[in-house]
């Protein structure tokens, strides 16, 4: 029996994947709170495997699937090879693999390269606003997360034998930040 498979995505833990697939009857989601720019995600990882013969997967946009245009390709290339269909919601768009509209296929290539075009240009404006922002004083950077008191008694806690994991735990940082933290105060 085959089953519709939905994946969301959402970029950072903070944001709510609630409205993507709002309304869309599923079997089974699979979500990551993760960056597109890489397809090494658990959750997308773990879609792809579950995925079987005859089975739906929907997502509600290109963009939540791949962020570039390689890698949308690749990825509803090999599911349709593998006889699962791929819908893609706001896009108005299935792909089947038994199945080939040339024309769906450019429509998808367009479309995948402006969202991968469009997220170059933001970033790259990004970079300049902070660019510009330094030049003139305004930016400082990101606002340190730990005051330098707060480093000394890091520092006195991991000198006397405590964990770097459990200070780190304990002031609300990462272990790799905590480690940054004590190569400075060197």
């Amino acid at each position: 029996m085959s089953k519709r498979i939905g994946y969301v995505r959402v970029s950072t833990a903070d944001q709510s994947t609630a409205r993507q697939l709002d309304g869309v009857q599923l079997d089974k989601v699979f979500e990551d709170k993760a960056s597109g720019k890489t397809t090494e995600r658990p959750q997308l990882q773990a879609a792809l495997d579950y995925l079987r013969d005859g089975d739906t997967l929907i997502v509600h946009s290109m963009d939540r699937l791949a962020r570039n245009t390689e890698d949308l390709l690749r990825i509803v290339r090999e599911l349709t090879t593998k006889a699962v269909t791929v819908e893609f919601i706001k896009e108005r768009m299935t792909f089947k693999g038994d199945s080939h509209d040339p024309m769906q296929t450019l429509m998808m290539t367009m479309l995948g390269a402006f969202a991968q075009f469009e997220r170059t240009l933001i970033n790259e404006r990004q970079r300049e606003g902070i660019a510009i922002a330094k030049a003139n004083g305004v930016y400082k950077g990101r606002k340190p997360s730990l005051t330098p008191d707060q480093v000394a008694v890091a520092k006195a806690r991991i000198d006397v034998g405590e964990s770097v994991t459990a200070v780190a735990s304990d002031l609300g940082i990462s272990r790799p930040t905590m480690y940054a933290y004590l190569k400075a105060a060197k």
